[in-house]
């Protein structure tokens, strides 16, 4: 590859899927041009998120073909390995015509390919690890490239050269305002597309649990595909209507955290980094069906570190152990600050920052010391 000065500085970025994976790599890529005046391509597929938010966040995306490994059957997994070496190849053919300094990796299905193929170009490389157990991909070259930035201590275990950066978050989950009022308030948050299971039980226990918890406001987001059912069963409950609201998407997000006492929600990694920047006490519920059961690892550190409470969710389906979890949490203001403060000592501020001053580094190790203020 040829020789760069810091303003020549070139990255792809590799992965995608799911917004947990592509918002961090977008924060991370505005880093990037802002302090290292960085030219950033991103691959992906065409199967993921990043075809619609890598473009409207003014980046350039190239498409690989790639097929998944993990939670499929047994063609799928044969058919993903008997293409694997042409979609490699894409990968050097693209990184030949980029001539990225830099290769950093975010999971997802096109990250394994790229690193690969950087790998074999003998290139700098940096994978993102969120999760607490890594992803398949990241897992398998993870003793081999340069560097990781990784969310939990756990994590680091995988890799070479690894540092706990934490997930890019908004900054507004770091200055939240303090909590007014005396009334407890619950959120209940499935994530952008709302959790079913959520949807189900809540409605069930929404009376007996107002009536156990004086002046408890709940506040629920459904997803939008599940918004009316939702609507209808809690109104069915007989429920007093002015203690409890569903909506299908929640805008303001830090607003929204900023008002709750107590966070019932899934555990993914960009859910449970918002968690820690704002300093929120949370009862997770991990999602059975994640990759390498990673949710359940994301809720069991955050519970090792006092900052959550943890059911599975087959505890759902026991009659009254959801509503017995949360009363319990609720009536106890005492525990619910500490976790407060052990959540917000898993906080990393700055993760973004962190993570594109690394890749600059690994470019260009003689400049590292030189960033834009």
């Amino acid at each position: 590859m040829k020789g760069i000065t810091l303003a020549e500085l070139r990255v792809l970025i590799a992965g995608g899927g799911t917004g947990g994976h592509i918002i961090p790599a977008l924060a991370v890529a505005h880093e990037l041009v802002e302090r290292h005046s960085a030219k950033v391509l991103f691959v992906g597929t065409a199967r993921g998120m990043e075809i619609r938010l890598v473009p409207d966040a003014g980046f350039n995306l190239r498409l690989i073909d790639v097929g998944p490994l993990k939670n499929v059957s047994l063609w799928t997994r044969l058919r993903t390995l008997l293409t694997l070496p042409r979609s490699i190849g894409d990968c050097k053919r693209l990184i030949c015509e980029f001539e990225p300094d830099v290769v950093f990796g975010v999971g997802g299905y096109a990250s394994g390919p790229a690193m690969a193929a950087a790998l074999q170009l003998k290139l700098p490389t940096m994978i993102f690890e969120p999760n607490a157990y890594p992803g398949l991909a990241n897992r398998l070259v993870g003793m081999k490239v340069q560097a990781a930035a990784v969310n939990f201590p756990s994590a680091a275990t995988w890799f070479k050269s690894a540092e706990v950066t934490g997930i890019p978050v908004r900054p507004e989950f770091f200055h939240l305002q303090p909590r007014t009022g005396q009334a407890p308030h619950l959120l209940v948050f499935g994530g952008s597309q709302g959790a079913r299971i959520f949807n189900t039980h809540l409605p069930q226990l929404i009376r007996p649990l107002l009536e156990a918890v004086p002046g408890l406001t709940v506040l629920h987001q459904s997803g939008v595909r599940h918004a009316g059912a939702t609507q209808a069963a809690y109104a069915a409950s007989g429920a007093d209507p002015e203690r409890w609201q569903v909506l299908p998407f929640l805008d303001d997000m830090p607003a929204r955290f900023a008002r709750a006492d107590l966070v019932l929600a899934r555990s993914g990694a960009s859910t449970v980094a918002e968690l820690a920047a704002a300093g929120k006490p949370a009862l997770l519920v991990p999602f059975a069906a994640a990759a390498d059961n990673h949710q359940k690892s994301n809720a069991e550190a955050m519970v090792n570190a006092g900052a959550a409470a943890l059911l599975e969710e087959w505890d759902l389906a026991v009659p009254g152990k959801l509503q017995a979890a949360l009363i319990a949490l609720l009536e106890s203001p005492q525990r619910l600050a500490a976790m407060s403060v052990a959540a917000r000592a898993q906080a990393h501020p700055g993760a973004a920052e962190r993570i594109a001053d690394r890749l600059a580094a690994l470019a260009h190790p003689a400049a590292d010391s030189v960033q834009t203020p």
